[in-house]
């Protein structure tokens, strides 16, 4: 035991931390309590552990777990949408409101007109409706949230099967599966067709007196090709609505415009197109091709708009007045620039229509100022994806910063650029590192050249 009383002080192992990931004293504290009962145990159990292992497992466990802290990091990437690094990044106007509202008292349910108790999001429900073209919406604070309010609210006792097609089965990340997500909401999976066909026989047949909707799941993170065949929107409404029964969408990524005129990419099916073809309601996320934050929007008509709401559940996954604040002011922004998406301020479409001139004449200002003589360092042509589980099969041009190293692996380097002070994330293939220009912020190129100088030094 007497290994455990030559660990080394708090005070040595805090100083270990760097400035920008310091901990409170009684967090450090606590880690190095479990440390040392971590290690008795191991001791007790006859495991043999040296001073300096002791010592070092208990620093680089205080420094990983400092550095698990919530953080700004540099996407290098290539990805524009990564779950791993946050989605969708807020533009400056976003961001501007967000820390107005976050630091002050606000009007989330107050009438300034009238001085008495007021609606939530009242002003943003009607902003939704008007950029979807649709009788209704509403948000709430995730796309499964979204997806299981709205079965809960459209499933009965006595009347709750929900017509799926087989090839619609999705996972929808973090093992998250459709069959699940109904079976919470009190919903029983009917299943139509096959993996690779469903017709339109195929959902007939299976509706009955206990059917209470047709749910069609976008396959937005995931493609069937080759001898496949599925019935038409429209169709499926025209039957869906012959028997008296909604058709719902979980459309997922929810590109409000036309992804395949920002880049050379393929056409994203958006809300407004659904609702137009019959979908009575269409759910999708807020944080990913729409560009703003964590929440999941419901769109279409007006009864069942009103039906969700005033489900019990909907106040367990309501927004709270951050949500609303940057969700408000990415949807007033998408509205006031709706004849020209690019002028917007909404990074996943800045970084989407960047010119390939553009992102090689950052590469070149990067790169002259890095040191050469311990690493080979090039400009290559890459391809930059939207991420996010949505569009699996599109990539774009990109352009990035190849770097070779001959003085240190490819793996501790790409471990130093993730640990500076910047934290810098690329990716690396072929022995090589590489540091994706799509995805970085112009404003941030200087920290890259930094990160990267200090890296490579």
């Amino acid at each position: 035991m007497s290994k455990l009383a030559a660990l080394p002080s708090v005070e040595k192992l805090a100083s270990s931390l760097a400035p920008e990931v310091s901990l409170p004293r009684p967090l450090v504290n606590l880690f190095v309590r479990r440390e040392i009962d971590r290690f008795r145990q191991l001791l007790l159990a006859d495991e043999n552990h040296t001073r300096e292992e002791i010592e070092k497992a208990t620093q680089q466990g205080l420094i990983k777990f400092a550095n698990s802290r919530l953080q700004s990091v540099i996407n290098a990437t290539g990805v524009l949408i990564h779950t791993n690094l946050g989605r969708s990044p807020l533009g400056p106007r976003a961001a501007t409101a967000l820390e107005k509202i976050a630091t002050g008292y606000s009007n989330l349910e107050f009438d300034l007109s009238s001085g008495t108790r007021g609606k939530r999001a009242e002003y943003l429900e009607t902003a939704l409706a008007c950029l979807l073209e649709t009788e209704a919406a509403t948000a709430v604070n995730n796309c499964a949230a979204a997806l299981v309010l709205t079965l809960r609210t459209l499933v009965e006792e006595g009347k709750n099967e929900v017509i799926v097609s087989r090839s619609e089965l999705v996972e929808i990340g973090g093992g998250f599966r459709i069959p699940e997500i109904l079976e919470t909401s009190g919903a029983k999976l009917v299943e139509v067709g096959a993996t690779n066909k469903t017709h339109l026989h195929d959902y007939e047949k299976a509706i009955t007196p206990q059917t209470a909707l047709i749910l069609k799941v976008h396959r937005s993170n995931f493609y069937i090709d080759g001898f496949i065949g599925e019935p038409e929107i429209p169709e499926i409404a025209k039957l869906a609505h012959d028997h008296n029964l909604p058709l719902v969408e979980d459309l997922g990524s929810g590109a409000i415009i036309n992804t395949d005129q920002l880049a050379p990419i393929e056409h994203e099916p958006t809300p407004q197109e659904c609702l137009r073809r019959g979908i009575d309601l269409v759910i999708f996320s807020g944080d990913k091709l729409l560009g703003g934050p964590q929440s999941g929007i419901i769109g279409g008509r007006t009864d069942m708009i009103a039906k969700i709401k005033n489900e019990p559940f909907f106040r367990a996954v309501r927004c709270d007045k951050l949500i609303l604040t940057t969700l408000q002011e990415s949807i007033d922004q998408y509205l006031e620039t709706k004849a020209n998406p690019t002028e917007s301020d909404v990074p996943v479409l800045t970084f989407l229509s960047k010119s390939i001139d553009e992102l090689k004449a950052r590469a070149k200002i990067i790169t002259k100022e890095l040191p050469t003589e311990s690493t080979e360092i090039t400009i290559e042509s890459t391809l930059a994806r939207p991420g996010g589980g949505t569009m699996p099969r599109s990539e774009f041009p990109s352009v990035a910063i190849k770097l070779v190293p001959n003085n240190q692996s490819v793996t501790k380097l790409a471990k130093k650029l993730r640990l500076s002070e910047s934290a810098l994330v690329g990716y690396t293939t072929d022995d090589a590192l590489f540091i994706d220009l799509r995805t970085i912020f112009p404003e941030t190129d200087h920290k890259v050249t930094q990160a990267l100088k200090t890296a490579l030094s």
